[in-house]
């Protein structure tokens, strides 16, 4: 399928520093449009994300792949993805500000609906769409695929306003069954509208063709499982369909 994506960089300050987003959408059509922030694997922005973004614009979003570290900064390897990660969460007020610059700069694109506005990641990626919604960004909805469920932040009953959507592999290693008891307790309790998928099988980075490759160069549990990536996606249409109707 031939790829019609306008592509442009979205440049915008927080904490100091300088974000360079990637955003794509369909030229052909009409503005007033949902937009998605589209948020990373602890890898940064790199080029699976870029392509995500360019299929979300082909479904007729404007979709941006989000750069959370700045200077749309790439990890070199799995140490330095690491250590980027961890900082982050080291200082938590500063990355609710990196998230909320980036859902002000989408809010504010031409092309984007401001009140149909969605998140949605990979691995850290799904973590920190989550977070977005625990600190109440008003979000229309949320989408985590393999992504970390623990919070770095406790929202308050009507606080949390996406709707949920989790596509977990359930041979994931990486997100433990605690993890997951402790992140249904806490929908139920703040009341959220909340759907969990447990794909049989798959491991943690199933939607990423570079995930067995990255897996065993770096000796971590990844896996590809491409059924389990097409029906994922499939979810996420059904997912996104629902919430911006």
């Amino acid at each position: 399928m031939p790829d019609h994506s306008h592509t442009e960089i979205v440049r915008y300050q927080a904490v100091g520093r300088e974000f360079a987003s990637y955003l794509a959408y369909n030229p052909a059509r009409a503005a007033n449009r949902p937009g998605l922030i589209v948020l990373p694997e602890w890898w940064g922005l790199n080029d699976y994300l870029r392509r995500r973004a360019r299929e979300l614009a082909g479904l007729g979003f404007v979709a941006m792949a989000t750069d959370v570290y700045g200077d749309g900064r790439e990890a070199a390897d799995s140490t330095e993805a690491g250590t980027l990660m961890n900082g982050l969460f080291a200082d938590v007020p500063a990355l609710g500000e990196r998230l909320t610059a980036a859902y002000d700069s989408l809010r504010a694109h031409p092309m984007v609906d401001p009140d149909r506005i969605g998140a949605m990641g990979y691995c850290l990626g799904g973590a920190l769409s989550l977070h977005m919604g625990r600190i109440g960004l008003p979000l229309r909805g949320v989408a985590s695929f393999h992504g970390a469920l623990r919070a770095a932040h406790q929202a308050k009953r009507g606080e949390f306003k996406p709707s949920v959507l989790i596509c977990h592999g359930e041979a994931d290693g990486m997100v433990p069954a605690e993890d997951q008891a402790a992140f249904r307790k806490e929908m139920e309790e703040l009341g959220a509208d909340y759907e969990f998928h447990s794909y049989p099988g798959a491991k943690h980075g199933f939607t990423n063709p570079e995930a067995t490759d990255k897996g065993t160069k770096y000796n971590l549990p990844l896996a590809y499982d491409e059924p389990t990536d097409r029906q994922s996606w499939e979810d996420m249409k059904t997912f996104w369909a629902k919430v911006f109707r």
